[in-house]
């Protein structure tokens, strides 16, 4: 079976990163079966979760993961979609999690409010003693990589800016189907899912999450498919 390496339940959500998330919804659309483990991330091949384990095999980083999905179990993730489709999946993903990603990683670990409700509690493991320190260090490392990302570089207004061009991006794209596709769920769907149920956490509050729940469509599609794949985390 395969194993997954996962950071484990956030706020009602399956997992508290959007990769790991949108690995999960992967596993669920190809019907395999998986165990997670919530201790690997100071194994992690790449520095970062997730990463599976099948059978010996190991997979870093989420689209190298459904690379492998597909060649090994031969699945076609985007079945039944046509060249163009299969093109405008592919920007999707790169547009959410290239650029929107970022935004969430901002909206998380920057604003100060968002940090205490949320990462803050990452660190609970921690010594007590030098807990601040590595909280103070993480934020530091975070900030210079939003800054080198480009992000790190603008104002609040101006990122609010992105983060509604790119939600109302999205919700146009899916319209009112069930999927960005149609009646069938793509890859991209699976990173979609993702980073609109990541940005709902209501605990965490900022523009982005402002911006997904204006959409009811979008809001509705988080419902449909915590619905379909992870009934136990459906939204009450």
């Amino acid at each position: 079976m395969i194993k997954l390496y996962s950071f484990g339940p956030y706020f009602g959500l399956p997992d508290a990163s959007p990769f790991v998330l949108k690995t999960m919804t992967l596993l669920k659309f190809a019907g395999l079966r998986y165990v997670e483990d919530h201790s690997g991330f100071g194994r992690a091949p790449k520095g970062k979760l997730p990463y599976i384990d099948d059978d010996g095999k190991i997979v870093a980083d989420s689209t190298f993961i459904r690379l492998y999905l597909e060649k090994t179990y031969g699945i076609d993730f985007d079945a039944g979609l046509t060249a163009e489709q299969r093109a405008a999946g592919w920007a999707i993903e790169k547009m959410l999690e290239e650029h929107y990603y970022w935004l969430m990683v901002q909206a998380r670990w920057i604003d100060d409010g968002n940090f205490a409700r949320g990462p803050a509690q990452f660190f609970a493991r921690a010594p007590a003693l030098i807990r601040p320190l590595i909280k103070a260090l993480i934020r530091k490392k975070i900030a210079r990589s939003l800054t080198a990302q480009g992000l790190g570089r603008h104002s609040n207004d101006e990122l609010a800016v992105l983060a509604r061009r790119d939600i109302e991006a999205l919700a146009v794209l899916l319209g009112d189907k069930p999927y960005l596709f149609g009646e069938a769920p793509s890859a991209a769907d699976a990173t979609a899912f993702a980073m609109v149920a990541e940005s709902l956490i209501v605990e965490l509050r900022s523009p982005l999450s402002e911006a997904v729940a204006s959409r009811p469509n979008l809001v509705a599609y988080r419902d449909r498919v915590l619905a379909a794949y992870f009934p136990s985390y459906v939204v009450a």
